[in-house]
């Protein structure tokens, strides 16, 4: 008697992310062994990321990078505006603070200063943008006199001991820390005067005493809640009342837990998130209860993110997007960015993760009206569209091992079907292999092999409106004698369901689906996988 075919439905793959800490084999079938350059979308299903659209223009034909940054790429990109509608974009890349999208111009470094690193940290402030960088001399931008030293802005000789890395505008101040001579001492702006941390409200607390270990140093400040947050290299302390900084009081430590480095620090309204030697924490909600509840939000990728950690030889970028619901900490040395969703925790507390690879993002900005500005080697850009800059990628998935409950026996695997979302004449490769061999079977398929029809109102040939609703083009007569083609409307997506007929067997089955992007959006809505099971090992 035949056996019946036994199926595993994975509906929305991928839909809990990668998971590469538990056994791949019975793993739930909702992770993914392999989720490169995707997203989590809207509907819940792993999709394609959005590209590079690259607003830079002055770029050489060879090298395919603006002059201004020659063989560098933008370490910072910061967007500049101001009360009466001044709007800047400012860059740093070789060793140049530049402006301008289209054409990146140097005009803005003081003559005279000359940076020797770009991993700037510039904040708005009070209608002003303020410089900082460990071993330089502050700089204050605004639209009136350009961009200049505090030396100049004061008018007197800035004290090394301003010549900070961290900086933070809040509670109508400016609050520095870590320069060359110590990274214990937090300065504090007079109100509103960023550039005067000598007069009037200004002054300066030296932390060195109330580590919890005994020793620690400043990698970067948070404001939260009326705190000040300080985030140690390998503990937190918590500072109530810097609405008025004069009565500050410790009002919390946590001993081992760190902050990497302040570029991965981000405010997501309610929250801070911020990379730690051990991975992606949080303050959690109840900062305002005065308590500090710490959450390992990467543990599903833990071991490989902190291999990435202690391996990284450039400094890291972050950026939360509202608009898109993510968290993202890219290693430019190694072109690879981590994308966390925040559209909802896991059952165990973390945020899905996919691993964008071989990206050209560097940098970024989120603008307050949603746009994600970003910084490569090609100049400033926004993420937007399906290339990088005119160039494809390639999406991946894979699922974990399946066992279809029993990984005792032998399966045969009879046939995939795959449904995937959008697409346009676009090539997938289905893969599927057994066991643990990365030796995988392949099947090409075309999808979105349609062009999606949108609903307008049709005309006739005197330019007036046709009754009736419906999306008319091409040579179908009309009542009138006009011609038209009638066409369903789809809402701009074209659904592709495809059976495909496997070969071989084993003990487990790995499904993957890989696809060159290159200008139309993808998403993967779910495979289902028939297998027989045979006879035990």
């Amino acid at each position: 008697m035949a056996q019946p075919l036994q199926s595993i439905n994975l509906v929305a793959p991928a839909f809990k992310g990668v998971n590469t800490e538990d056994s791949p084999i019975g793993q739930d079938v909702s992770f993914a062994e392999v989720a490169d350059n995707a997203v989590i979308d809207k509907s819940g299903r792993i999709a394609a990321r959005k590209g590079l659209s690259v607003y830079t223009t002055d770029i050489t034909e060879l090298g395919r990078v603006a002059p201004a940054l020659g063989n560098d790429y933008l370490h910072k990109v910061h967007f500049f505006y101001d009360d009466v509608g001044t709007e800047v974009v400012f860059s740093t890349g070789n060793n140049k603070i530049l402006t301008g999208t289209t054409t990146l111009v140097d005009a803005t470094t003081p003559i005279g200063y000359t940076p020797t690193a770009n991993n700037w940290k510039i904040v708005n402030f009070n209608n002003k943008a303020y410089f900082f960088q460990r071993g330089h001399e502050p700089l204050v931008y605004d639209a009136t006199n350009g961009l200049r030293t505090f030396g100049t802005a004061t008018g007197t000789t800035t004290n090394t001991n301003l010549y900070c890395h961290e900086a933070l505008a809040a509670y109508g101040r400016l609050w520095i820390v870590d320069s060359n001579a110590t990274a214990q001492v937090i300065y504090w702006s007079d109100l509103l005067i960023g550039t005067d941390f000598t007069g009037g409200s200004s002054g300066s607390i030296d932390v060195s005493k109330a580590w919890p270990d005994g020793k620690d140093e400043v990698r970067a400040l948070v404001a939260h809640n009326n705190s000040l947050i300080v985030l140690g290299k390998h503990s937190i302390l918590v500072y109530a009342n810097a609405f008025s900084p004069a009565n500050m009081t410790l009002q919390d430590t946590i001993a081992g837990v760190g902050c990497i480095c302040r570029n991965s620090v981000q405010h997501i309204g309610t929250d801070v998130l911020f990379m730690s030697p051990s991975g992606l924490r949080s303050f959690g909600r109840v900062i305002q209860e005065k308590s500090l509840p710490m959450s390992d939000l990467s543990l599903n990728i833990k071991t490989e993110l902190i291999n990435v950690l202690n391996n990284r030889t450039v400094p890291t970028a972050s950026v939360y997007s509202a608009e898109n619901s993510f968290y993202l900490i890219t290693f430019p040395d190694t072109s690879t960015t981590y994308c966390f969703d925040l559209k909802g925790k896991l059952e165990n507390n973390t945020y899905r993760v996919t691993r964008w690879t071989s990206t050209p993002f560097k940098s970024y900005y989120a603008k307050n009206d949603g746009t994600l500005l970003i910084g490569s080697q090609y100049g400033v850009g926004e993420y937007s569209g399906y290339s990088d800059n005119g160039y494809s990628y390639i999406f991946k998935y894979y699922s974990p091992k399946l066992t279809f409950g029993d990984s005792s026996k032998i399966k045969m695997l009879k046939k995939l079907r795959p449904t995937f979302v959008g697409g346009n004449n676009q090539l997938a490769v289905v893969k599927w292999a057994y066991d643990f061999d990365s030796s995988y079977k392949n099947f090409d398929v075309t999808i979105g092999n349609q062009v999606p029809s949108y609903f307008s109102n049709p005309v006739d040939d005197a330019g007036d409106p046709i009754t009736g609703g419906l999306a008319q083009y091409g040579t179908s007569p009309d009542r009138f004698g006009t011609s038209f083609t009638e066409a369903e409307f789809t809402g701009g997506e074209f659904t592709s369901r495809l059976s495909i007929n496997t070969t071989g067997g084993g003990s487990l089955i790995t499904i993957g689906v890989e696809s060159e992007i290159n200008g139309a959006a993808l998403s993967l809505q779910e495979i289902n996988v028939l297998a027989l099971i045979g006879r035990l090992l």
